[in-house]
């Protein structure tokens, strides 16, 4: 098993990415040595005391000075003439499969001089291993500095990295150790690109189910409780979720909803709750600190989260904070898109709605609402579903059998 292992992802420790530096914190209690590399500084940096340690050891490669990254380059061509220009051939020959005329192409030029300074740190810190987390700039970035080491790297690829910025995905396959997924429906996306599917291993984003206390829920609040968390952007369905409220309210349901998280559209979602008359129903509450989630979700009875395909081409992978909701025994209700349904197992560990369809979402609800479903008997196999397949642990061994 490696000793010293870098990590690469696009922010770390992030608030947005909090299955990064949680994978990071586990591999370190085995006895690994990690050292995390930021393509940038944090947007919104989490706040968890148990990550502090982390920020202060975590490299943020676009930080670096120019004329620094210039030096690692000369030090790579002069020590390692073949290996850099071979390296330098490479990139030209992945601009040209893309074509000239995509702006991507050419910023993968850029990205190579980046590997260099990758390429010193894995060298530096006699890492034995490199591994990525999403497929499109980081393991450009990587790829390239693997080449220029001589280190195997490994990937995971999650969603948007997949379905909307998806870059000479077959080559990325051919050139890793092994390309990790984190579901079965990106592992037949990532098939259907013709790439190597022996080397596709599937690893989940899990949570740590022993660390939560599980309490089956029995009923609801007087005033039941409806949940939401997610960035505010399209893909997440929060705009269909209001409508189904709406819904709901018309046919006079009693409900209080808290909508959690922050984004570009919370001014147009806000204007959509005016629209609906339900300024006083639904509270937005902005972001919430990823130590303060768990502890939420206890406040709700029903957690919801109507992921749908954006207009790019978007859709989520299997958002964490459902397994989290699961882990705990909180019902939840989402929808049949990506990677979902193999989490949520309709009608036994929760409820899946049609993406994008505001009354398929509300009928959703409803079973919850109406008394007719046992709570237990659902958040139960929930449970057993998370322990099983998304156990943080279970899905931790499964990563260290691959770097193996």
């Amino acid at each position: 098993m490696p000793k010293n292992v870098a990590y690469l992802a696009p922010e770390i420790p992030s608030l947005s990415g909090t299955f990064v530096y949680t994978e990071i914190l586990a591999l370190q209690a085995r006895g690994l040595n990690v050292i995390p590399i930021s393509v940038h500084y944090p947007i919104a940096l989490a706040k968890e005391s148990e990550i502090e340690e982390l920020l202060e050891k975590t490299i943020f490669l676009y930080s670096q000075h120019w004329i620094s990254t210039l030096k690692d380059n000369l030090s790579f061509l002069f020590k390692y003439p073949k290996c850099y220009l071979a390296t330098l051939f490479t990139v030209f020959s992945d601009i040209f499969k893309i074509g000239l005329t995509n702006s991507a192409a050419l910023k993968l030029l850029y990205q190579f001089l980046q590997a260099s300074k990758i390429a010193k740190i894995l060298e530096t810190y006699s890492c034995e291993h490199l591994h990525i987390h999403f497929a499109h700039v980081p393991t450009q970035l990587g790829m390239y500095a693997s080449l220029l080491s001589k280190i195997p790297f490994t990937f995971t690829s999650h969603a948007n990295d997949l379905f909307e910025r998806g870059l000479l995905l077959r080559e990325k396959v051919d050139r890793a150790k092994a390309a990790i997924t984190i579901s079965e429906y990106n592992r037949d996306f990532l098939a259907k690109q013709q790439t190597d599917t022996n080397k596709i291993k599937i690893v989940r984003c899990g949570v740590d189910t022993q660390k939560y206390e599980f309490i089956a829920k029995e009923k609801f609040n007087k005033v039941p409780v409806i949940g939401s968390l997610g960035r505010l952007v399209e893909k997440k369905g929060m705009d269909v979720f209001i409508l189904a409220l709406s819904q709901l309210y018309q046919n006079g349901l009693d409900v209080h909803v808290e909508i959690g998280g922050d984004g570009p559209l919370m001014e147009p979602l806000k204007e959509l709750t005016a629209k609906h008359n339900l300024s006083s129903k639904i509270n937005f509450k902005g972001a919430i600190a990823h130590d303060e989630v768990f502890s939420w979700l206890r406040s709700i009875d029903i957690f919801v989260l109507a992921c749908k395909k954006d207009s790019n081409g978007d859709q989520d992978g299997i958002p964490v904070v459902l397994m989290e909701a699961m882990a705990i025994g909180i019902p939840v209700i989402s929808t049949d898109i990506s990677g979902i349904p193999e989490l949520i197992q309709d009608g036994v560990s929760g409820f899946l709605a049609k993406p994008n369809d505001p009354d398929s979402l509300a009928q959703a609800i409803s079973k919850f609402l109406d008394g007719s479903q046992h709570l237990s008997p659902m958040t139960e196999s929930a449970r057993q579903r998370m322990s099983k397949e998304f156990d943080k642990n279970v899905n931790i061994d499964r990563l260290l059998d691959t770097f193996n």
